[in-house]
């Protein structure tokens, strides 16, 4: 049986959620444990735009003929 896959980005989009997250994660233990040295700003910026490029390109899906 051949699968496809309805959304053409949701492989991209779960690889980018992962790579933000974990730096979310590291820069919220920095901000605890080491404030001088943590990007929280860098973070809020690519959580937006996370979320900017999974409204865009999250609802497109493949149209069968």
């Amino acid at each position: 049986m051949k699968t496809t896959i309805k959304n053409q980005y949701s492989s991209a989009n779960n690889a980018l959620i992962f790579f933000v997250s974990m730096l979310v994660g590291y820069n919220i233990y920095q901000e605890i444990f080491h404030p001088e040295k943590a990007d929280l700003i860098l973070c809020v910026i690519m959580i937006v735009l996370t979320a900017f490029t999974i409204q865009k390109y999250g609802k497109k899906t493949e149209t069968k003929q």
